[in-house]
């Protein structure tokens, strides 16, 4: 009985080690993931254009990087497939006497690649910028449509602040035509629809100066507005009004041609102060465009029509419930009906249909580079 268990131990010893040099022996090792890109820098010129590389992976790829507006990239990914892939990189032309610059990151695995994107300045600025200023993003409404970087809401009549219209999206209410966006109010089948729609509204921008030129509807119950709000808020953890809120133009066809810009905060709501709210009668307001603009930096918030200053907020607190204007907001423009400020005297059905005209937006921050 002792001699059988010492050589069932001694197998049992031996064998052990045999398996393990056994299984390792037929691994195939994992080839190590690579990534590369036959150029890492392009210069582009100022008038726009389109230049190429190619990328070569041996692992499914793809763009990590979230490319300006003023850029197109494709393709943004793809498989591997053992060979090269040309990739194309086309720009808009540049509209400011600067260089602008981006960086696109590509990513197989863990491993990463940049190319680095740069356009030239152009010759002469094609749009008017506050001084020390830059464009960065802007829409012209030169299309048949809206772009990429809209966001149209969907909401029903009574989501917010008692208004009466329901929010759908698509050109009966949001068309782009004839370099304008024209945001459409009708009633049909006893509802009324409009359009609100945001720009950007996953990133924003923080501080610059954001500007529209828009020409407003006429009638009582109508509430065009061109204003701000925080990106990516949570509601929930930081709820309305202390997460901000910035109405560069707003104006109540009940009181037809007065401009308002209004600033929101835990310190400030709907106060009608003079540090919070600001008006100016605008005689043409609602037959001829005008620019309505704000110029938002770390220390203040001012707001202009044509260039002239409404409201200036610039509170010496800068802690939350004065200043929660520290993170990044996105623009909107939307045309409500009714509600609590729009039919504070009621409505008028016969101003329907009614259009809010824009003619562009613009967005423009500090110039980085001298």
């Amino acid at each position: 009985m002792k001699l059988k268990t010492y050589l069932s131990a001694l197998f049992l010893a031996l064998s052990f080690p045999l398996t393990g040099c056994g299984s390792s022996s037929g691994d195939d090792p994992v080839p190590a993931v690579t990534i590369t890109v036959s150029n890492d820098a392009l210069t582009l010129p100022a008038a726009g254009g389109s230049q190429s590389f190619t990328l070569s992976a041996n692992h499914e790829w793809g763009l990590v990087s979230t490319p300006d507006s003023w850029l197109k990239v494709s393709p943004t990914s793809g498989l591997s497939s053992g060979g090269a892939v040309q990739i194309t990189v086309t720009a808009a032309a540049n509209p400011n006497t600067l260089s602008r610059s981006a960086s696109l990151v590509f990513a197989a695995g863990t491993e990463r690649k940049t190319v680095v994107v740069t356009q030239e300045a152009a010759t002469t600025a094609k749009y008017d910028a506050p001084e020390g200023y830059e464009l960065v993003w802007h829409d012209e409404f030169d299309g048949t449509q809206l772009s990429d970087d809209w966001t149209e809401e969907q909401k029903p009549a009574g989501w917010v602040n008692n208004e009466l219209q329901t929010y759908i999206k698509g050109s009966s209410v949001n068309e782009v035509k004839d370099g304008h966006l024209l945001i459409h109010c009708y009633q049909e089948g006893g509802k009324v629809y409009s359009g609100r729609v945001y720009a950007k509204v996953k990133e924003g921008w923080t501080y610059g100066y954001f500007e529209a030129r828009i020409k407003l509807p006429s009638g009582k119950g109508t509430w065009p507005a061109f204003w701000m709000m925080p990106a990516n808020n949570n509601f929930a953890t930081n709820p309305w009004p202390g997460c901000g809120e910035i109405d560069i133009m707003e104006e109540v066809g009940a009181d037809p041609n007065i401009v308002s810009s209004t600033i929101h905060c835990n310190k400030y709501n709907n106060g009608n102060t003079p540090t919070e709210h600001g008006t100016l009668k605008v005689p043409t307001a609602e037959s001829d465009y005008h620019v309505y603009a704000c110029e938002w930096t770390a220390s203040k918030l001012e707001f202009f029509v044509d260039g002239k200053s409404i409201l200036k907020y610039e509170p010496a607190d800068k802690t939350k419930d004065f200043w929660p204007f520290n993170v990044p907001f996105y623009p909107i423009l939307n045309l409500a009906w009714g509600g609590s400020w729009g039919g504070y005297k009621g409505v008028d059905a016969s101003a329907l249909p009614a259009t809010m005209s824009v003619d562009y937006v613009r967005v423009f921050q500090r110039s980085l580079t001298p």
